[in-house]
């Protein structure tokens, strides 16, 4: 019988933990790697393993695509929920439970409780745009509950098929790790449910820059200053 979950992973040259999380995964969900161009091993060591799909990009399309396409693919196949997870190693599968058992709701958000290694600009990063985020993510005059979301920047998730639907549906503007403030705002203003649960986090290699601290603030300013949903 058919999980009904789905694992979407991002993969670009990751050919040192991509069989690590693969292996650690699919005791829990079923697994789906989009391997967003990569130059190293990492097409192979997925396809080595059986029933794990590999969908390929033909060049470097970045994380908001790469997540939508495994989302597209999810829908296509009926799953009901789509959990997201870095290749790095960062994100726990045996804390998979955590979501898999979570009542059902549109979106759960893994709040990184505990965190290892991780340096101090990157929790104070991640400390303000959970703070700033939380300011504007409910437009002046509207119904919605007031936001009080602890981690807003976490990767770590798990949409349903309602949520996924909602996000393919929407022209985004993310181009880097800026689509998982999107998501979550494109989420809660459509009044959609949302749920946390706690996770650890382990850094490891990052991708990080300025470029994307850049993408981040202007994605803060269009939401904070837009009722767009």
């Amino acid at each position: 019988m058919k999980n009904e979950t789905l694992v979407v992973i991002p993969a670009y040259n990751e050919e040192q933990t991509i069989g690590e999380i693969i292996r650690r995964t699919l005791p829990y969900a079923d697994v789906c790697v989009v391997n967003d161009a990569s130059r190293d091993a990492t097409e192979s060591i997925v396809k080595s393993f059986e029933g794990v799909v590999c969908l390929n990009h033909p060049r470097n399309m970045h994380i908001p695509r790469t997540l939508m396409d495994g989302m597209q693919y999810a829908l296509s196949k009926d799953y009901r929920y789509i959990v997201t997870m870095d290749a790095g190693l960062t994100h726990k599968p045996e804390e998979l439970p955590r979501f898999l058992q979570c009542p059902d709701c549109d979106l759960v958000l893994g709040v990184r409780t505990e965190r290892k290694n991780v340096p101090l600009y990157r929790r104070t990063i991640s400390l303000i745009a959970t703070f700033l985020l939380g300011l504007s993510l409910k437009p002046w005059g509207s119904n919605l509950p007031q936001p009080e979301f602890r981690d807003v920047t976490s990767g770590y998730r798990r949409y349903s098929r309602e949520a996924v639907k909602l996000l393919l549906s929407r022209p985004l503007k993310a181009k880097a790790f800026d689509f998982h403030m999107e998501a979550l705002m494109i989420v809660y203003r459509n009044g959609y449910s949302i749920k946390e649960v706690p996770i650890s986090y382990e850094f490891s290699n990052s991708s990080f820059n300025y470029r994307v601290l850049l993408r981040g603030i202007r994605m803060y300013l269009d939401i904070a200053f837009t009722r767009r949903k």
